[in-house]
């Protein structure tokens, strides 16, 4: 489970230090044992980020099952896609 609140601190601390992957690392070890992936946000179309910003998105993922999905719940996240935007 993830919740809102962390959701939203994960987005303050990738609005602060900047999104990459050294960020995504530090995420890792603060949030640990939430699963975080790293990618760019036209990687995942047709998709609705449960956070949106002009530089990255986040999306929640289920790793419940034997694989992962994308998921809109909060209650079966286990992990958080970080989508980096780049303007066109």
């Amino acid at each position: 489970m993830i919740s809102i609140e962390q959701v939203h601190a994960i987005a303050s601390k990738i609005e602060s230090a900047g999104i990459n992957e050294a960020t995504v690392s530090e995420l890792r070890q603060e949030y640990h044992p939430v699963h975080f992936t790293y990618c760019m946000d036209d990687d995942l179309p047709n998709n609705k980020p449960v956070f949106e910003h002009n530089d990255f998105n986040l999306y929640l993922i289920d790793g419940r099952e034997h694989c992962l999905c994308l998921t809109n719940d909060y209650d079966t996240a286990t992990g958080i896609v970080v989508a980096e935007v780049i303007a066109d």
